[in-house]
């Protein structure tokens, strides 16, 4: 068993740990499980999609199959981080599947949401877990997920990624 990874090339997630040939990747089970437990979104939400890693823990998620490994630059969507101490779902992924979320869900109103998306810590009432959590806010009537927030220390630290950030007047 190797410990590296070819950062060249896509290599698809193996279903099980049984199945593992590299060191430290994670499998598609732990990563349905990670969603499921963390999050509440079931398994069967990724039916129909394929998960893959490039380099070292960065995990895509493709709405298709193609044989492994396959060298190309990108593949779908960038989806979570691993191999570091605590997984993280990325903003892509969090505003893709985020609303289907039932468990750490933090809902910030207008003032907060906006200094969030413009990268601020704010510090909103929460008292469930601490780590990465969905950040969401009301828009058009509807809860819709905004970013990956991580909580600690009752604060939440804004993770969206400089490119995307925006400033926004709060109503």
């Amino acid at each position: 068993m190797s410990d590296t990874n070819d950062g060249q090339q896509f290599d698809r997630l193996p279903a099980t740990a049984d199945d593992r040939e590299v060191s430290g990747r994670a499998t598609r089970a732990e990563v349905l499980d990670w969603w499921d437990e963390r999050f509440g979104i079931p398994p069967e939400t990724f039916e129909g999609y394929t998960f893959w890693e490039k380099g070292a823990g960065k995990v895509w998620i493709f709405a298709a199959d193609l044989p492994s490994p396959t060298d190309v630059e990108g593949l779908g969507m960038t989806f979570l981080r691993t191999r570091q101490e605590h997984w993280k779902p990325t903003t892509n992924a969090v505003q893709r599947f985020g609303s289907l979320a039932t468990r750490n869900v933090i809902e910030l109103d207008s003032d907060d949401a906006a200094a969030f998306l413009a990268g601020d810590d704010v510090d909103p009432e929460w008292d469930g877990d601490w780590g990465y959590l969905v950040v969401a806010h009301e828009v058009a009537g509807a809860l819709e997920p905004i970013g990956v927030g991580l909580y600690v220390h009752d604060e939440l630290r804004s993770v969206i990624p400089k490119g995307r950030r925006a400033e926004l007047t709060p109503r």
